[in-house]
């Protein structure tokens, strides 16, 4: 240990990006069932359909679903000397623990543990040049959140709800542990907004209308999309085909590139912000 340090005073260790990230954008969600490994997987691939640099985070310890839905079950990724080597499709790279253990395994670990494990799938991983890496963490505000906001740099949080009042409350939950560490969220996305009838086109509210757009307002964030409940969406993400990859140009498709717009402009004006707050020298 250097002369002077003051580790073991209960200084918190410094927050690195892993080499070569320039933003981290963790999406979470207060409860589970709300569609936010879905967001995850189309808001990075229309990230990359944008043209940007991406990697996604599965960092779902007890639940991975990344390998499915990015039509990669199954394979493992190359190792060589403590380095991970992603997994990439649709120009996407990609890690999850689900690479490396059977589908039907449990992960039967204590917190320590599964931090450890995705702070290894963080940091071990040869990501290269990435504008973004997307985390896809688990429901609610565990051991993998405080674990992720101490010890890495997050640009921002986009948090994942449906219009129903229980995901709305847990919802405000998830903005409110982000408040707390500090870290900016970018603002709500509301999934399962509508459902369009595929026999007559009548669109209806099944879950409930208008509260994400309350809680925005309460919390001064943005909605950054309303995406639809739609059979497809869930056909093309169980086949391991994301929907923007898969019907690009369709309705749903355009919902997540939108999204992947606001998210990215977001960003962009965050970071301009830091780097217009001066420095003070003592």
């Amino acid at each position: 240990m250097a002369c002077g340090s003051k580790q073991g005073q209960g200084q918190m260790p410094e927050k690195k990006m892993p080499e070569g990230v320039k933003n981290i954008i963790a999406v979470a969600s207060g409860k589970g069932g709300v569609g936010k490994s879905t967001t995850a997987v189309n808001l990075a691939v229309a990230m990359a359909q944008s043209g940007a640099k991406v990697g996604l985070l599965d960092a779902d310890i007890y639940g991975p679903s990344i390998p499915q839905m990015m039509g990669l079950a199954g394979r493992q990724p190359d190792v060589n000397d403590r380095t991970i080597f992603p997994l990439e499709n649709y120009g996407v790279k990609t890690i999850s623990i689900g690479y490396m253990i059977k589908e039907e395994q449990a992960m039967i670990w204590r917190g320590p543990m599964v931090s450890g494990a995705v702070m290894q799938l963080l940091n071990d991983v040869a990501w290269g040049e990435l504008d973004y890496l997307v985390i896809d963490l688990p429901p609610g505000t565990g051991d993998i959140h405080l674990t992720m906001v101490q010890s890495v740099p997050l640009t921002a949080a986009v948090v994942v709800t449906t219009p129903q009042d229980i995901a709305l409350l847990d919802c405000r939950k998830g903005i409110a542990m982000f408040d707390k560490v500090h870290v900016p969220t970018l603002g709500i996305v509301e999934n399962m907004s509508t459902f369009t009838c595929p026999h007559c086109g009548e669109s209806t509210h099944i879950f409930d209308h208008g509260g994400a757009d309350k809680l925005a307002k309460l919390h001064n964030v943005d909605v950054l999309g309303k995406l639809p409940l739609d059979l497809a969406i869930r056909e093309m993400s169980d086949a391991g085909t994301p929907i923007t990859a898969a019907k690009p140009d369709s309705e749903q498709a355009r919902a997540y590139l939108n999204l992947a717009d606001s998210v990215m402009l977001k960003v962009e004006k965050l970071n301009s912000r830091k780097l217009s707050i001066p420095i003070v020298q003592g």
